[in-house]
């Protein structure tokens, strides 16, 4: 007889609640190995792979692609011995109980594109993640998307069968706003395919020609559906853009923020950049005026060590931290994020531009292990190649400061009692007033400022 076991959603690392379902990367009836790449699934700092848990063979995915589904929430259901892929589940339910539509279809899998109602889960089989650890529970199914299984036809028609879709086209129908009930089938065997979908969505709109129409192929807009007759996208809020306002919120309205500003000459700075290009020792690494901030911020921090802190609301203590975890914040297709680099405080400058260049690679390719996203200390933001003289950045939760980095131009300055062009950049610190006095935030920007506008300052404190 065949056993069968559930696989629940895992933690992927650091406390999450929730993950979103993005690509199934295996289909009911496959046969599956341990640790071959099962779904890729979007926690709200990165992009995931699991990896298959057991060997055996798929017997149905309990969720869609596009799906949120919490943290020991079952997603797929395998059977795991036997002499041959047998879908008959414990308990005398079937997938064959699922309704299957009498017409052929040749190119679809009835299992994968019907999404049948779930079979009683195996509570007992406790499948856990390779790696993670994390057991089965007591975790409750999420209840299915309305309509999962509503059937084919016009408006306010019935159909004899139920929808013959794939996971990723009712995901689009949702984020189109289009009834997948109400759309005409062109695909094998009944099948709706994207074609279809888009097809509905075009002539359902009846969008009035406003300028804002050129706005509707944004990439951020993709996630959204139509509302006010074309005239609006309306975007879930989830994964990195809820995570992001819930600590921002919280950070805003937790730590009494104070920002100080200074204005730097940093030509040393820029003719230090352009030597460090032609160095042979740097060839290997992308040098910026970032990783001298960088660098200057350490220093800053080194000579200051009190503003590398944070506050425990519930123990009411202060918490002074020996060592710098320095993140770098990226603008990635997934939202903002902050990567840290741990021990930054022990990085020479060549290992220190290493870090920076892999670090904002991952976060761009939304590679980021969540690992990287957690513990961070202080933070840069960098708005310049944007730009932006400066701005008042909020702080990461957990952390006591948070330095802007803003464009650097040629400006007239005065240089050695002259007028002269010179390389000038504006610099703020934003900090938790409950642990940073203005009198330490205003020392630790200007020691940021003079090693900008003279790096050799860095060997006299280094």
């Amino acid at each position: 007889m065949p056993s069968f076991e559930t696989f629940h959603m895992p933690d992927a690392g650091e406390g999450l609640t929730e993950a979103d379902v993005v690509t199934w990367r295996v289909a009911a009836g496959d046969t599956v190995e341990v640790n071959q790449p099962l779904v890729e699934i979007e926690t709200a700092k990165s992009l995931v792979e699991l990896p298959c848990p057991v060997d055996g063979v798929v017997v149905e995915l309990l969720v869609a692609e596009g799906d949120t589904v919490e943290v020991g929430a079952p997603i797929v259901r395998f059977q795991v011995d036997g002499d041959g892929p047998d879908l008959d589940v414990p308990g005398g339910a079937s997938t064959a109980d699922a309704p299957v539509p009498s017409v052929p279809t040749p190119e679809v899998d009835a299992v994968e594109a019907m999404e049948p109602d779930p079979a009683p889960t195996d509570e007992a089989s406790g499948a856990v993640l390779v790696g993670y650890g994390v057991s089965a529970g007591s975790a409750q199914r999420r209840p299915r998307k309305e309509g999962a299984l509503d059937p084919i036809g016009g408006a306010g028609e019935v159909s004899d069968y139920p929808v013959l879709a794939k996971p990723p086209v009712r995901k689009l129908a949702r984020e189109l706003g289009v009834e997948i009930t109400t759309v005409t089938p062109s695909g094998p065997g009944g099948l709706v395919t994207r074609e279809d979908v888009e097809q509905a969505a075009k002539a359902r709109s009846t969008r009035a020609l406003t300028t804002y129409d050129a706005n509707d192929d944004q990439p951020w807009l993709e996630s959204g559906y139509s509302a006010d007759g074309g005239r609006s996208t309306r975007v879930p809020v989830k994964s990195v853009r809820k995570r992001t306002a819930e600590a921002m919120v919280k950070s805003a309205f937790t730590a009494p923020h104070v920002t100080v500003f200074h204005t730097a000459d940093v030509t040393a700075t820029m003719d230090l950049v352009k030597r460090l290009k032609a160095d042979r020792d740097f060839q290997d690494v992308r040098v910026t005026p970032l990783l001298i901030v960088a660098k200057a911020l350490l220093l800053a921090v080194r000579r200051h060590p009190e503003i590398n802190a944070s506050w425990d609301d519930e123990a009411r203590e202060i918490v002074y931290k020996h060592y710098v975890n320095l993140g770098i914040a990226a603008s990635t297709p997934r939202g903002l994020l902050v990567p840290n680099i741990k021990d930054a405080h022990r990085l020479p400058l060549h290992e220190l531009a290493l870090e920076i260049g892999e670090l904002t690679a991952l976060a761009r390719e939304n590679r980021t292990p969540p690992g990287a996203l957690a513990g961070g200390t202080i933070s840069i933001t960098n708005v310049g190649p944007l730009g932006i003289d400066t701005g008042t950045p909020i702080l990461n939760p957990g952390e006591s400061a948070i330095l802007a980095f803003g464009a650097i131009r040629e400006q007239p300055w005065v240089h050695e009692g002259e007028i002269k062009i010179r390389w000038v950049t504006q610099l703020a610190l934003s900090f938790d007033h409950r642990l940073v006095d203005g009198e330490l935030g205003a020392r630790v920007l200007a020691d940021v400022g003079r090693v900008m506008s003279d790096p050799a300052q860095g060997l006299v404190w280094g």
